[in-house]
């Protein structure tokens, strides 16, 4: 039986800590949505880096400085036609059986000869080619005849070096 002087000492509630549990060290929750996250960055930021020492693309595309060069075939029937324009490699555009008149503006690099030439066919005839760089006429030519040649030819400056063209010519 209880001593009715003596207090009693209360017990802990259920859902109370009792001493011992309360002096040992809480356990925190990690919050793995910041590691995922800060993952997933650094994948991106790898992946970046590996595709950058991995690009193989030795030739990068640079700007071709160019000028306006029009070509212009008058007469009648077709012509087979050949041109240059805009292939730093000099590389020219034939169009086999062109209708006359024909008439096409292009971009041509700086230090490529502009030049068109008109072939007749067996029919023969007559057909002129004009050429004029920036609007400014250039050169006129007849082709007259079966199988009649003609050639209108210009000339463009050749681009400023660059720095690096100048400095690996040295």
């Amino acid at each position: 039986m209880p001593d009715p002087e003596k207090p009693m000492a209360a017990e802990p509630a259920a859902d109370e800590p009792t001493a011992a549990e309360s002096s040992s060290p809480k356990t925190e929750r990690v919050d793995r949505r910041g590691i995922a996250a800060a993952a997933a960055l650094f994948a991106a930021c790898a992946g970046l880096v590996v595709y950058g020492v991995l690009d193989t693309n030795e030739t990068p595309e640079r700007h071709v400085p160019t000028a306006s060069v029009t070509y212009e075939v008058t007469g009648d029937g077709t012509a087979d036609l050949t041109y240059q324009a805009r292939d730093e490699s000099g590389k020219a555009v034939t169009v086999r059986g062109a209708e006359l008149p024909w008439r096409k503006t292009v971009r041509v690099p700086l230090g490529k000869p502009p030049v068109v030439t008109v072939a007749l066919d067996a029919k023969g005839g007559r057909a002129s080619c004009q050429l004029a760089v920036r609007g400014v006429h250039v050169q006129t030519a007849t082709a007259y005849g079966t199988y009649g040649r003609a050639t209108c030819q210009g000339e463009l400056p050749s681009p400023e070096p660059t720095e690096s063209a100048a400095e690996s010519a040295e």
